[in-house]
C-alpha cells in the first residue's frame, strides 16, 4: 500500500495541473474528461522522470506532485492544441 502513494499522488496532481492548464490557455477543442485524462497520464509521465533522474533532492510526494501538476500541463496543452486544430 506504500508504493500506492506516490502514484495516487501523481494521477491528482496532474489531472489538476492538466485542468488548470486548459483553462488558462482556454481550450474548447478538449472536453472535461479529455482533459482529466490527459492530465493523469502526463502526471504519471511528469513522476515517472522525477523517479528517473534520482536525486535526493527530487524524493518525496511534494516533489512527485509538482512533477506531476508539470506534467499533466504540459501534456494537456499538447492534447488540446492538437485537438483544437481538428
Amino acid at each position: 500500500m506504500e508504493s500506492l502513494g506516490p502514484i495516487i499522488t501523481q494521477l491528482i496532481a496532474g489531472a489538476i495541473g492538466g485542468n488548470a492548464t486548459s483553462a488558462v490557455l482556454k481550450q474548447d477543442g478538449i472536453n472535461l474528461v479529455a482533459r482529466t485524462i490527459a492530465g493523469a497520464i502526463g502526471g504519471l509521465g511528469g513522476g515517472f522522470l522525477v523517479n528517473m533522474i534520482g536525486s535526493e533532492a527530487l524524493t518525496g510526494l511534494v516533489a512527485q506532485g509538482i512533477s506531476a501538476l508539470v506534467g499533466g500541463g504540459v501534456l494537456s496543452a499538447i492534447v488540446g492544441a492538437v485537438m483544437g486544430r481538428r
